[in-house]
C-alpha cells in the first residue's frame, strides 16, 4: 500500500496494528480484533482497552502513543458491535489515536468519515482513514452464468459462528498440501485479515449476487476459492445476505459451521438454532439454483464452550448422523474435511 494522506483516503494503512477493544464486555463484539489477533499475530503489537474492560487478547496493553513508539501504524476499531455504533467514548479514544500519528480504520457501520471531529484529527495529523463496511469498487448485478473454477462456501446455523475462521484454516490446510486456494473476504474482519474483500452486507440487496461473482472470479488453475459465509438462512435479521451469497458463489462444496452450546439466533432468545441436517439440506437447496452439483463435505464445530473429551464426542456424534467428516478448525485443524472434499469433488 503506498502512502496517502487523504481523511478519507483507503490507502496508507496497514500493519502493525493496535487493536482497539474500548469497553466491549461480550466476547462476540470484539471478534474483529481477535481474529486479527488469531490469524495474524505477527501483525498486533498491542491491545487498547478501557480499565474496567475484563476482555483481553493477550496482547500488551498500550495507549496510542505507546503503541506508536512500538511502531504500530493504524489503530483498528476491533468491536463489532450490535448496530455497528460508536460511543462517544470510542470516538475520544480514535481521535487520540490520530493525534498520536497512528491511522485508523473500522468495519462499523457508523463511518469514521461521517464523524466530523474524527475526519478534522485525521487532516490535522496526516492520517488515513478507513471505513471497510462499503462497497470499495463498482459491482454488477449477477448473471448466474456458470464460470470456471472451484469454490466452497462456509454456511451456519447462526451468525458469528466460525465461518471466516473455517474459511481461513481451509485455505491455509489446503495452500500446506501445495494446492492454490484464495481465502475470499466478504466481511470487515476478513477484509482486515486478507487486505482485500467486499463487505457483502453493506451492499444493495440486489447486486450480494453480483458481489460474490466478484470476489471469485473465474479460475483456470484448478485451485480453490474459500469464501466466508454471512449470517445464516435461518436468521430472521441475516437470511437474506446469506441467500446472495449462496446463489453468487455458486459452490461446488459447503461447510456447515455449528457452535453446540448456541441455544438460540444471536440476539434473538426467541429463535432457536435450527436442526443441523435441515439446515444442510436448506442451504444445499438454495445454492442448487446456481450450481446443481453443490455437495457437503464438512461440518466446522466450534467447540469453545466444551472440554476437549466433550468436543471429541460432539464431533463423532456429529458426524455418525450426518455422514460428513466433524472437526473444530482451531483445536482440531479441518485435515479430515479438506480430504473429503478432495475426493468428493476430484476431477
Amino acid at each position: 500500500m503506498s502512502d496517502h494522506d487523504e481523511a478519507t483516503g483507503t490507502r496508507g494503512w496497514g500493519p502493525p496494528y493496535l487493536l482497539y477493544l474500548g469497553a466491549e464486555a461480550d466476547d462476540l463484539a470484539i471478534k474483529t480484533a481477535r481474529g486479527l489477533a488469531f490469524w495474524r499475530p505477527e501483525w498486533c503489537v498491542g491491545q487498547l482497552r478501557r480499565s474496567d474492560n475484563p476482555l483481553t487478547l493477550g496482547l500488551p496493553d498500550m495507549a496510542p502513543a505507546q503503541a506508536r513508539a512500538a511502531g504500530a501504524n493504524t489503530m483498528v476499531i476491533g468491536i463489532a458491535n450490535v448496530g455497528g455504533m460508536m460511543s462517544e467514548e470510542t470516538v475520544a479514544d480514535i481521535i487520540v489515536a490520530l493525534d498520536a500519528g497512528l491511522n485508523v480504520i473500522a468495519g462499523l457501520h457508523q463511518k469514521l468519515r461521517d464523524n466530523p471531529d474524527i475526519v478534522a484529527a485525521a487532516r490535522r495529523n496526516g492520517r488515513t482513514l478507513f471505513d471497510a463496511r462499503e462497497a470499495n469498487r463498482p459491482i454488477p448485478i449477477g448473471n448466474g452464468r456458470k464460470r470456471p473454477g472451484r469454490r466452497l462456501l462456509t454456511v451456519g446455523t447462526d451468525c458469528s459462528i466460525g465461518k471466516m475462521y473455517t474459511a481461513l484454516a481451509l485455505e491455509r490446510s489446503m495452500r500446506q498440501r501445495g494446492l492454490p486456494a484464495d481465502f475470499r473476504a466478504t466481511g470487515q474482519t476478513g477484509i482486515f485479515v486478507a487486505g482485500d474483500g467486499i463487505p457483502v452486507d453493506a451492499v444493495i440487496a440486489d447486486f450480494v449476487a453480483g458481489a460474490a461473482e466478484l470476489i471469485s472470479p473465474a479460475r483456470n488453475d484448478e485451485g480453490w476459492d474459500l469464501i466466508e459465509g454471512q449470517g445464516s438462512l435461518f436468521h430472521p435479521l441475516y437470511a437474506g445476505v446469506s441467500l446472495g451469497l449462496l446463489h453468487g458463489s455458486q459452490p461446488d462444496a459447503l461447510v456447515l459451521c455449528h457452535e453446540p452450546t448456541r441455544r438460540h439466533m444471536r440476539g434473538l432468545p426467541e429463535c432457536p438454532l435450527p436442526d443441523l441436517a435441515r439446515c444442510l439440506e436448506a442451504n444445499l437447496a438454495a445454492a442448487r439454483l446456481t450450481n446443481p452439483s453443490v455437495k457437503a463435505v464438512g461440518i466446522a464445530l466450534n467447540t469453545s464452550g466444551i472440554s476437549p473429551g466433550e468436543a471429541l464426542t460432539a464431533c463423532q456424534a456429529i458426524s455418525d448422523r450426518l455422514g460428513l467428516p466433524c472437526q473444530d478448525p482451531v483445536t482440531m485443524g479441518v485435515e479430515t474435511i479438506v480430504d473429503h472434499l478432495l475426493a468428493s469433488c476430484a476431477g
